[in-house]
């Protein structure tokens, strides 16, 4: 079981980190243009992949948080008690309610459907920046899926009706990898621990 679970992962970091890539360089229009096989040019030293990873409580636009984040400096901690600014809605946050549109990205929206309907249906996402509640609506992650003749699709095989604490854990961290620079999958990326992450979004996502 743990060599299949293994190789699923595997197979849905292959597919987005081409997709992510396409995604990010048509939504943004970065200088430098993200290569679908190429992660070393990733991460924090790309300026896109850099604000989308930085954490909603920072501001990526100040050049001191920037170069803090950058040199790893102690005040500038990259941990799971944090959530990045890829997982707001519009890619924006509240200061002062750090929940407000908390799980509605885009991105998290199209990688969900990528993995667990089809690649082709994360082009359904909406397109004007709004994303889509994939917590408490979930219409636009699993829409269609009785009609989906994909044989391939996981939510069909796995009979998933709604999306779960887990799925969207699990998103989350393929699509904070995807963008990161960093080459393999390790449960432990410097000071940030994926399985704690997974561990606070779903106890945080079962109390809503």
């Amino acid at each position: 079981l743990k060599k299949r679970a293994d190789a699923a992962r595997s197979n849905d970091t292959s597919t987005l980190k081409d997709l992510i890539a396409t995604w990010v360089n048509q939504d943004f229009c970065p200088s430098s243009l993200l290569r679908p096989d190429n992660k070393q040019s990733r991460g924090f030293a790309h300026d896109v992949c850099g604000k989308l990873l930085c954490p909603a409580k920072w501001d990526w636009n100040d050049n001191l948080v920037k170069a803090g984040i950058r040199d790893q400096t102690s005040e500038y901690i990259m941990s799971e008690n944090s959530w990045p600014l890829f997982m707001y809605e519009n890619y924006a946050v509240n200061g002062g309610n750090l929940e407000q549109g908390l799980f509605k990205s885009k991105i998290l929206v199209q990688a969900f459907k990528a993995v667990f309907t089809s690649p082709s249906s994360a082009k359904e996402a909406d397109c004007d920046g709004n994303g889509a509640d994939i917590l408490e609506k979930n219409q636009h992650a699993c829409q269609q899926l009785n009609n989906v003749k994909v044989k391939t699709c996981v939510a069909s095989i796995i009979n998933m009706k709604k999306v779960t604490p887990c799925s969207l854990a699990y998103i989350m961290c393929q699509v904070r990898f995807t963008l990161s620079g960093i080459l393999s999958w390790c449960t432990v990326n410097g000071d940030f621990d994926y399985v704690l992450q997974q561990t606070r979004i779903g106890a945080m996502t079962d109390t809503r």
